[in-house]
């Protein structure tokens, strides 16, 4: 029964209807299904007011890569001077000189409102607000969305990398990070290593368990729906498209299973045991990497480089490691860190040098895999020393751009690097209309 407002204006409104329980489930034969979190699962006083199309099959492929290393570079001798194709290299922008026409380096732009120091590592690819906030929930991140318009075209949507630490750059459409994994020899195994028929049986068997979830508790589902807000069934039906593709998913994936897996001439990497072999794991990580794409196992690959959790450094370099990462990160202007650090950074320039060496060396149908690979390169760190998180080290190379240029933007206001995201989907044939906190595609790149 409706309530008379006239005469009981001065009464407070009491819920009379009991919430739904958090913990509520579709069930049919032989499935249990939770339901995402609804407005009807909240006490009525504490509610608030309430695509695109993936690649044809047979198209040129196009791939993406991105790598964060989480404690930056030296900024002074990463930014370039000048602007436009006749910029001043830096000197670790030197390291990559005769990669020039190859990338773009880019001052001035970082990600709108992701602040709060080391905890924006976890945004670098989603652009989520405020990180370092209790009530932080991520987004979905850049290669996931790849994967999910353009995952099952290839046996494995993306794959998730990380050195020395399970931070992961990878997000799901919930928020959630995808664990990273740590060995280049379990991913080799993951890409190249055939299981036995009974193995890949099981493996099939496995994955039409998880199918059809949704067609035990048709019914369930609409009455449920009848009982729902507008806001709530809406929401419901986007969990449900969320499994439906999830199925659709599963089913390619079935197909995979069976199909032989490729050939490589290459032998199974040895990782490094030692997490102060810092250089040798990127190398070894970044071989993997390349045989993934030439082999076309997957199109988006995301690897977080932690310097957070490394010790001393033992790799040779062009100085003496003394002291663990994160400890000369916060360097103080010391002569004698910022020489440890400098050798550091150079370090990680000749593995991206050889990196890039080693994508133009594949040739795909008249390309090089470079040409058709966007590799995102950079930190969500400024300056480790004093946690700034504006005006980030970027690099985009290959991937089908117009490069060697040094694009300049505000160094106080900064442009959105998200705009560099949705310019990256975009490559990738992925028409969305906006990522995140962008405002449009990225001013100064344009499509070979």
């Amino acid at each position: 029964m409706k309530a008379n407002p006239k005469s009981h204006s001065a009464a407070p409104f009491i819920s009379t209807r009991s919430p739904m329980s958090r913990r509520y489930f579709l069930r049919g034969t032989g499935v249990v299904m939770s339901l995402p979190f609804l407005d009807a699962m909240l006490p009525s006083f504490a509610r608030g007011q309430t695509s695109s199309s993936p690649l044809a099959p047979g198209a040129k492929p196009r791939r993406m890569f991105a790598v964060n290393h989480n404690l930056g570079f030296v900024p002074g001798n990463f930014f370039p001077k000048g602007a436009g194709r006749d910029y001043q290299v830096s000197p670790y922008l030197e390291i990559l000189k005769e990669h020039r026409n190859d990338f773009t380096v880019v001052t001035g732009t970082s990600l709108p409102n992701v602040v709060g120091s080391h905890p924006t590592e976890v945004a670098f690819l989603t652009g989520a607000p405020h990180p370092a906030s209790g009530s932080f929930k991520n987004t979905i991140s850049l290669d996931q969305v790849v994967a999910q318009h353009i995952g099952t075209l290839t046996r494995f949507p993306s794959i998730t990398l990380s050195i020395n630490g399970p931070t992961s750059l990878s997000v799901t459409g919930s928020g959630v990070a995808i664990p990273p994994e740590q060995k280049a020899a379990n991913v080799y195994r993951q890409l190249f290593v055939q299981g036995s028929p009974a193995e890949i049986e099981a493996q099939v068997l496995r994955l039409e368990t998880g199918r059809s979830v949704l067609d035990t508790v048709t019914d369930q589902a609409k009455d449920l729906k009848r009982t729902l807000s507008v806001a709530d069934r809406e929401r419901v039906d986007q969990y449900f498209t969320s499994v439906r593709t999830l199925e659709r998913n599963l089913e390619a994936s079935q197909g995979w299973e069976r199909k032989p897996k490729p050939a490589v001439a290459a032998k199974e990497p040895v990782d490094p045991t030692s997490p102060g072999q810092l250089m040798e794991k990127e190398r070894v990580m970044f071989d993997i990497i390349r045989l993934a794409f030439q082999t076309d196992s997957t199109r988006a690959i995301t690897l977080f480089v932690s310097g957070t959790n490394t010790p001393v450094v033992e790799s040779k370099l062009e100085v003496p490691i003394t002291e663990a990462y994160h400890g000369l990160s916060h360097h103080g202007k010391q002569p004698d860190k910022l020489s440890q650090l400098h050798a550091l950074d150079v370090a990680h320039f000749k593995n991206f040098n050889a990196f890039l060496h080693g994508l133009k060396e594949v040739k795909e149908d008249g390309e090089t895999l470079l040409d058709r690979t966007q590799v995102l390169w950079g930190s969500n760190f400024n300056d480790a020393n004093s946690h700034l998180t504006t005006n980030l080290p970027i690099v985009l190379a290959g991937g089908g751009w117009k490069h060697g240029q040094h694009l300049v933007f505000d160094t106080d206001n900064n442009y959105p690097l998200s705009n560099m995201h949705l310019s990256m989907l975009h490559r990738m044939g992925i028409a969305e209309k906006k990522f995140s906190s962008s405002t449009g595609t990225f001013r100064g790149l344009e499509m070979t």
